[in-house]
């Protein structure tokens, strides 16, 4: 229970607040506590790879949430790729957003969306914080990267659209993130507070139409930034900013759905003032559904609610800001009731929504890429396409730190327990420990690199330069967003899923790369 020496909060207030509330759990069990606040009016949770043991287990799981509180929102991070946590044990079989990109066909990166809408659906999630459309521009980006279908603006928003299309055809709501866009950081907002130094004309230009075109597409909901824009709003990061979230969002894109913060738990967010401080501003501020994060606890979601109470006691909160908030969270639950038949409202029979927007149909399952059109959009230097065959190679795979939003997920060609490249000798090492490794490789080996984000990674610039110094025939692939330079990505994938990463390998066969 909570520890907080304020008094409880009304039943009434303290139910408003909870409808804003979507917390993260630990286990793949729903705990006592979380059960109990979604009886209470808890808006919903937010899963994570370590809450999915099986696909039977996550059933389970959503039924439970559903029988506690059957209007919940049910959210998860899907973005059909690098990022997945419906297959966190062994990587996702998606493209990702990148190779889309670089494969340029609508259809099949509304089908790939729609893919992934319904196996969200069948397993009762009913909102995907996807897809991630922000603009990479900056290619030292450390958490956008592959997640992003690229750095042209325009190319960008219609795929964006295409993505929300696809997912909502299945009845499961978008999250167009991360508004008002991300890419233009070298700094991670998990654990910065990054900032974009640039004026409102150039955001209209490059990171606007991508959102712009999401919206029209029909986006149910948008996520916010933790970054800080100081040409707009010198004070305030984007999702404590009425000028960015109300000016900007609602005002000139005309967004009249859910603003859902980024995760409060992130340094961006919450590292100087704290979740409770940053939950009153994000509120303050017009976002309607907080996100707390990941293993959150009963006494953190407490906490959280007193803070709040506190805020609209004193006046620092507008108690009308809650109201505002639960009607644009009625009118989701709504319209989430009505595209999954057998789902009720819950608690909120008087709720009523606008119809749910109109999408093309999603394309035939057939128009999802397969491993050739993926091998299709991968950028080989013609160095490394000339040398990269025959036999006499030894893998070396550079296992790098993942950032947060990825986590420790299965990729590339080690996410199959079978195939071509890992069927070569391998010598694993990290960014730490290679210069203690590499020593017992035989010169005469030729070696192929596979790593992630090479370039902007010192250390694997280093090892590549040893291996280069020391053996007759060294490649780099690089499986994230590449750099320019050919010595450290001969051969760049766009991409680290289990279905690049098998891509890959059928490349490599092809090749007759062998030992």
């Amino acid at each position: 229970m909570s520890t907080a020496s304020s008094a409880a909060p009304p039943e009434a207030l303290r139910r408003s607040i909870l409808g804003t509330l979507l917390p993260g759990f630990e286990g793949p069990e729903l705990p006592e506590w979380v059960e109990r606040t979604l009886r209470e009016g808890l808006a919903g949770v937010c899963l994570f790879g370590e809450n999915i043991v099986s696909r039977e287990q996550l059933r389970a799981l959503t039924a439970a949430i559903r029988a506690a509180n059957p209007g919940a929102l049910i959210a998860i991070d899907e973005e059909g790729g690098d990022v997945t946590r419906l297959y966190y044990d062994r990587g996702a079989p998606f493209p990702g957003n990148a190779v889309l990109g670089r494969l340029d066909d609508l259809d099949a990166t509304r089908a790939v969306a729609a893919a992934v809408g319904a196996e969200l659906r069948d397993a009762g999630v009913n909102l995907d914080f996807a897809p991630d459309v922000d603009v990479n521009s900056d290619p030292r980006n450390p958490v956008i990267g592959i997640r992003s279908f690229g750095s042209d603006p325009v190319l960008v928003a219609r795929h964006g659209a295409a993505w929300v299309q696809g997912l909502q055809a299945e009845g499961v709501a978008a999250s167009i993130k991360h508004f008002p866009g991300h890419g233009d950081t070298a700094q991670d907002s998990h654990l910065s507070l990054p900032t974009v130094d640039v004026s409102v004309e150039l955001l209209r230009e490059r990171e606007l139409p991508p959102f712009a075109a999401a919206v029209a597409a029909g986006a149910l909901t948008v996520m916010t930034s933790h970054i800080l824009l100081p040409q707009i709003d010198p004070d305030n990061p984007a999702t404590f900013s009425p000028v960015i979230l109300n000016d900007l969002l609602r005002g000139e894109l005309g967004f009249t759905g859910v603003i859902v913060s980024d995760a409060l738990d992130m340094v961006g967010a919450s590292g100087v003032i704290g979740i409770p401080a940053a939950a009153v501003r994000a509120l303050a501020a017009g976002c309607d559904l907080l996100c707390i994060g990941t293993r959150n606890t009963e006494q953190q979601l407490e906490q959280i609610v007193v803070r709040i109470a506190e805020a609209v006691d004193s006046g620092e909160l507008e108690a009308s800001r809650l109201e505002d908030a639960s009607e644009r969270l009625d009118a989701l639950t709504a319209t989430l009731a009505a595209a999954q038949p057998g789902v009720r409202m819950g608690d909120r029979p008087e709720a009523t929504s606008e119809p749910a927007p109109t999408s093309p149909p999603a394309a035939e399952p057939d128009a999802r890429p397969d491993q050739d059109r993926i091998a299709g959009t991968f950028r080989v230097a013609p160095e490394a396409g000339d040398l990269l065959e025959g036999p006499g190679w030894l893998l070396v795979r550079v296992d790098t730190v993942a950032n947060i939003a990825v986590g420790e997920v299965p990729w590339g060609p080690f996410a199959a327990l079978e195939g071509s490249a890992t069927d070569l000798p391998m010598l694993a090492v990290t960014e730490r420990d290679w210069r203690d490794r590499i020593a017992d490789i035989p010169e005469t080996a030729y070696v192929l690199v596979v790593g992630k984000d090479n370039e902007r990674r010192p250390e694997v610039v280093a090892l590549i330069d040893a291996l280069r110094d020391r053996q007759r025939r060294v490649i780099a692939a690089d499986l994230g967003w590449p750099g320019e330079d050919p010595r450290y990505a001969g051969l760049a994938t766009y991409g680290a899923s289990a279905l690049v990463g098998e891509a890959l390998a059928g490349y490599l066969e092809h090749k007759g790369v062998r030992a």
